[in-house]
């Protein structure tokens, strides 16, 4: 009998939401996806221990900055797992841009840059950004140059249409942190899995862009449980977190297939300018607040990654 995993993966790309070696060595998925929080993570991986220190040892002879050092050893541990994976590795663009276009779209070139010296081609990256206004801009941009992004920190229709409009690559909808706000909001301790707001907020883009010939990559991400993935089998794709993946590789339960590109609704097109953008975004509290954390919580663990960095160095 299949589990699960097998099970949703012949109808969803399997990502691993992590940046440890291990990890992505024992799910096998697709593709994997990194940010400042999980290459701390990794820090602590033993299968790391030797790039870490090869890495550093050569930005103290190149008298690289700790910040530098940081950005080298991110593409370091993604070129490594481009090795892994049949498909991409996420790269993240620094929070403290989210709000720069240019000062964004220049670290892009840099990422990609950097993994092309070190033998890793452009196609086998994601370059990702904030879906703030000015992200999502530089995702255009970058777009237009053949470089593909991942457009994260999504809560709402507004961001996901602007994406689809800049012709990104893929979205990042974060699903568990909607629900976390919802569950403060409306005081509740759950959901069922139809009525969950990260699952429906997830189901309403995906149904959007089905709907509309949108080829932007719908990907779930930020679970809090099972039910959750569950409940989007068949969304394009889904990155899942190791513990959330290692429950379902011991779940022999039948999986239905939920979202599918043949059962869209037909919703219609949504016309989106910046005014109408930061317009809806300020009529939605939920999105408004958790941008704003979502890029608060990625700066302050890519301080900590340089303060970390900075001690060993």
């Amino acid at each position: 009998m299949t589990n699960v995993l097998d099970q949703l993966r012949e109808m969803t790309t399997v990502v691993a939401d992590t940046g440890e070696v291990a990890a992505v060595k024992k799910y096998e998925p697709v593709d994997c996806t990194t940010n400042p929080s999980l290459v701390l993570k990794a820090l602590t991986d033993p299968a790391s221990e030797d790039l870490v220190a090869r890495e550093l040892d050569a930005a103290r002879k190149a008298g690289l900055t700790a910040e530098q050092a940081v950005e080298v050893l991110t593409v370091a541990m993604g070129a490594e797992l481009a090795a892994l994976v049949p498909g991409r590795v996420s790269t993240e663009v620094d929070a403290c841009l989210s709000f720069d276009t240019d000062k964004s779209v220049a670290r892009a070139r840099d990422i990609i840059a950097e993994y092309d010296r070190r033998g890793v081609s452009k196609d086998k990256v994601l370059i990702k950004l904030a879906s703030t206004w000015e992200g999502i801009r530089a995702a255009e941009i970058l777009q237009s140059e053949g470089i593909d992004c991942n457009l994260t920190l999504l809560f709402s229709m507004a961001q996901a249409v602007a994406c689809a409009d800049a012709k990104a690559f893929l979205i990042s909808p974060f699903v568990g942190r909607i629900t976390d706000w919802y569950k403060k909001a409306e005081g509740r301790d759950s959901y069922a899995p139809d009525e969950d707001p990260g699952v429906k907020s997830v189901r309403g883009i995906y149904d959007y862009y089905k709907s509309n010939g949108i080829d932007t990559v719908v990907m779930g991400a930020s679970f809090r449980n099972t039910d959750q993935i569950k409940a989007l089998a068949g969304c394009d794709n889904l990155t899942i977190a190791p513990a959330l993946l290692d429950e379902m590789a011991n779940d022999p339960a039948d999986l239905p297939r939920v979202l599918s590109p043949g059962n869209a609704s037909g919703v219609a097109p949504i016309a989106m300018d910046e005014a109408t953008f930061r317009w809806q975004m300020n009529a939605d509290a939920m999105a408004t607040e958790k941008l704003a954390e979502g890029i608060r919580n990625f700066d302050a663990d890519h301080q900590k990654l340089i303060k970390v960095i900075a001690d060993r160095m």
